[in-house]
Parts: C-alpha cells; structure tokens; sequence
C-alpha cells in the first residue's frame, strides 16, 4: 500500500508539472535565449567562438507618461444612430496589437517645455520655433469676447494642466518626433552611454536616429565595448532605446477609449454588449453610489449650456478641464470622451472600414527608406541634424507590394504615391496628391470637388463645446492636417514590441 501511494504521489506531481509547463507553453511564455545558441551549439557573447552579441532582456518598458493597452478583437464603428447620415463608421471587425497610449491628452505644459527647447536649439532657425507655436488665434469669435482665452490659455500658468489646443496635425506629429528623442536621449544618458548636452545647437543635436546611423557624437560619453576589444553606438538591439512616440492610429484610439477589457470578466471572450461611450450604459452620469448623477465628461448638454447652472454646474468645465479632471476608463485613460477632440494618424476616407486589413487597420502609409552613400553609410544629415530619407518606389518583382507607398490606397487614385519632400517640419512630407479631387476645370488648388484629401486626417473623442453624440469612441470627423481648432488638442501612443500581453 505504501508502495502503491508513493506511485500515485509521483503520477500526481509529474502530471501537475505537465500541466503547469503546458500552461505556460499555451500561453506563450518564453523559455530565454539562454547562454548558447539551440541552434549550433556556439556560445553567445564569446570572443572565440563568433563573436555574436545577444543582450539579456526582458520586456519593454513602459514610457513616460504611458498606459499599457493590451490588443484583442472588437468591433469598430458606430454603435449609436447615425444622426449625421454620414454612413462613415460602418460597423466591422478587426484585430489590434497591444501599445501604448498617453494616459492624458498633451498638456500646454508639456507643449511649452518641448517649445522651449526648440528655441534654445535651432538658433539659426528661428522659423522652426515659430512653426511649432500652437493657433491661439482659434479661440477668437467674432461675436465672443474670448480674447482672454487667446492671451492667457496657452501661457498662464492656471492652465499648467490643461490639454494643448490650436495645434496641427503636423505640429502633433514633430511634437511626437520630439519626445522620441528626448526620452531615447535620457535612457542612453541613465546608461552612461551619453554625457547630459544642454549646449545643443543647429544641426548639432542628439536625435535618435542620427545617433543610430553615427552621426551624432558630440555628447557621446563612451561607446559600448565589443567583443573584438573594439567599441561601437548603442543599437536597437541592445533594448536601451525605446520605440517612437507617434499618433495613435483610429483603430487603436477607438479601440483604447471603448476600453472592452472591463466588459469581459467572469466569461472568457464573452462580451454581452456594445459601449456606446467609453464607460457602461448609454447615459453620461455617474451612476457609483458616491459620484451619482456627475457628467462623466466636459460638453455641452445642449444649446448655450457648456457647464450647468451656478451652484450646481454639469461638468464644471466652460472651456477644456484639466486632463484629469473625469473618471478614467477601464484602460486607466481619462478623457477619452469629451473636453478635446484628438488627431488619430489616419488619412480620412469615408468607407475606409470596407478596404482596411483586418489586422492593425490604418490608411496613410508612406514607405521610406534611410538616403545613403555609395558605401552604404548615411547621408549627410540636414541643416537641423535629421537623416534624410527617399519614398520607396513600388516594386512588383521583387516584393508583394500593391500600391506601396500610397497613402490613400484603394482609393482610386493611381498616381497618389507621387509623394515628394520628406524633411522635419516639410508641410510638404505627408502631402501626397489631390488629383483625385481635382475637377480639370479651373485652376487648381481653387477649384476642388471635396473637402476630402490626402491632407485630410481622422480626429476623435468629442470637445468642451460638441453636443453628446461626438462622446462616441465610433464616431469620426476629419480636418485639413495644416490647420487647428480651439477643441482639438492629442496624445501620443508607442507600439508594443515583445509578447501581447505583457508577461
């Protein structure tokens, strides 16, 4: 008998083990890379045996002032009436990667430190600083004494905390190009690789991918040591930097605001019902037992209401709110509806939910590839430190591309991949063509037949001064990437590298 128990001991615990290691393998756990290669038997990191470098990591690090948005399956589109009869938000399915996402919109604060350096570094170009100024002008109305707001908004320090507006398409995405290096810049500094420069100026300045191609080297403190007794730049392979800041795609946005991952607890993969708004139910009052009956969000309930009756105001809010001023959604993002609308990165076309891939739906892609030397090296950078960069010709024979680089593709242009320009703050860079809607008649530029252009870019979330139906993470609008509103403001998001859910 004491025989038979120890037996059945060790079927019980070899049968656990079994099962615990296939759990792990189900759900994609890593086993590491280890000390050797599985492949050849050659050691790793070893000068004598091939010199082949391979870092110890783990996962990605969350950045600064980021949220972490596991991916999954939903439905996109409109879940509401569609009280405008646009028929743009058709309702369809996709998958999208897990990222990152600001976990508030951009604050003037946070707009004023990135001007601030612009000033101090591009010396000789002053019209980069004054390119990168937000349009207080937009809070101007002819018949509405808001001149406070364009005086004061942006540069008092009462609105330290509220959400930058008055800025383009354009202005968010060098903002976005800016933070990149900014941040990739101090993990290299925290790592000793680079020396703190406040002395950068022109075309002398830490950007990250200069740095990556060895054009940058004023503030380098030392090189990483290689195998060969040699030394080198850090590289993306060493995990130090992080990926780029850049705009959330409208897939992603839509998907972070719904924030579905609180609507599927207790049943697996079972979600009974469609969020209208970014939290449950199709009201926007608090409906928790402390909070009952407060908005939710920062719009206007109805025609001249933008905050309520004193002594018992809706939303507490006249103009933007501070960025945190609402409960966030399950995803921990505030203001996902109401305060400011925020630009998504993708061209607007009104059926684009029929044409998008099923994975990591966008429309606007641009393909390009770094400019190089006969030898293969890096261009000689421009006058603001920047690689430049070329469009990636379509090239049937050799890849499966279809349209490459056309950033409205399947829209029946064929020529819209005619895409010139390329440099930082270059209006011209995203432009594309607008063939398409141009009538033949008349001169061009003037006599268009759309408001709708390869300039034109997806904007989301609802404002301070929209009416309830706008709050809807399905509903879209669409404005020239060159121009601004005072209810328009952004965030940024980063793409997730490594395992989806964050092991």
């Amino acid at each position: 008998m004491k025989i038979r128990s120890i037996f059945l001991a060790a079927i019980l615990m070899i049968t656990l083990f079994s099962l615990s290691y296939c759990s792990l393998i189900g759900k994609g756990k890593s086993k590491g890379v280890g000390d050797v290669s599985s492949t050849t038997d050659w050691a790793y990191n070893d000068p004598d045996m091939g010199r082949f470098e391979v870092v110890d990591y783990t996962e990605q690090q969350t950045g600064p002032g980021l949220v972490f948005v596991e991916g999954g399956t939903f439905i996109m589109g409109q879940t509401a009436q569609d009280v405008v009869y646009d028929w743009n938000n058709i309702p369809r399915r996709f998958t999208v990667a897990s990222f990152y996402m600001d976990e508030t919109e951009v604050r003037n604060i946070d707009y004023r430190e990135y001007l601030n350096w612009v000033s101090k570094v591009f010396v000789s170009y002053p019209q980069v600083y004054k390119q990168a100024l937000p349009d207080t002008l937009v809070w101007r109305k002819r018949l509405a004494y808001n001149e406070p707001y364009v005086e004061y908004y942006f540069r008092h320090p009462a609105y330290h905390n509220y959400p930058v507006v008055g800025v383009s398409w354009l202005q968010a995405t060098d903002y976005c190009a800016w933070r990149t290096d900014r941040v990739n810049e101090k993990l290299l500094i925290d790592a000793g690789i680079l020396d703190m420069n406040p002395n950068q100026v022109d075309e002398d300045n830490y950007n990250t991918q200069a740095y990556l191609a060895g054009q940058y080297e004023s503030g380098v403190r030392q090189n990483l040591p290689t195998l060969d007794g040699g030394e080198r730049h850090a590289t993306m392979e060493d995990g130090i930097m992080l990926p780029k800041y850049r705009l959330p795609m409208e897939a992603e946005w839509e998907y972070a605001a719904l924030g579905l991952i609180g609507n599927s607890t207790g049943s697996p993969e079972r979600i009974y019902n469609r969020k209208i708004f970014p939290w449950n139910g199709h009201y926007v009052r608090n409906d928790t037992k402390q909070n009952r009956g407060q908005f939710r969000a920062n719009f206007q309930r109805g025609r001249g209401d933008m905050m309520g009756v004193a002594g018992a105001l809706n939303d507490n809010a006249d103009i933007p709110a501070p960025v945190d001023a609402y409960w966030p959604n399950d995803y921990g993002l505030y203001c996902m509806a109401g305060n400011v609308n925020e630009w998504c990165l993708d061209i607007y076309r009104q059926l684009s939910s029929r044409d998008l891939e099923e994975f990591n739906p966008f429309r606007g892609n641009v393909f390009q590839k770094m400019k190089t030397n006969q030898d293969g090296s890096a261009a000689d950078k421009d006058s603001l430190g920047r690689i430049l960069y070329e469009n990636v010709a379509d090239d049937y024979s050799r890849h499966n591309y279809q349209k490459s680089n056309n950033i409205n593709y399947k829209d029946g242009d064929v020529e819209s991949s005619t895409d010139q320009g390329g440099g930082w703050m270059d209006e011209s860079a995203t432009a594309g063509s607008d063939r398409m809607y141009y009538s033949g008649v008349g001169e061009k530029g003037k006599d268009m037949t759309s408001l709708v252009s390869d300039r034109s870019r997806v904007y989301k979330g609802g404002g301070w001064n929209d009416r309830m139906y706008w709050l809807s993470p399905g509903t879209r609008r669409f404005l020239d990437e060159r121009k601004s509103a005072d209810n328009l403001g952004f965030r940024c998001a980063m793409t997730r590298v490594g395992s989806q859910p964050g092991f």
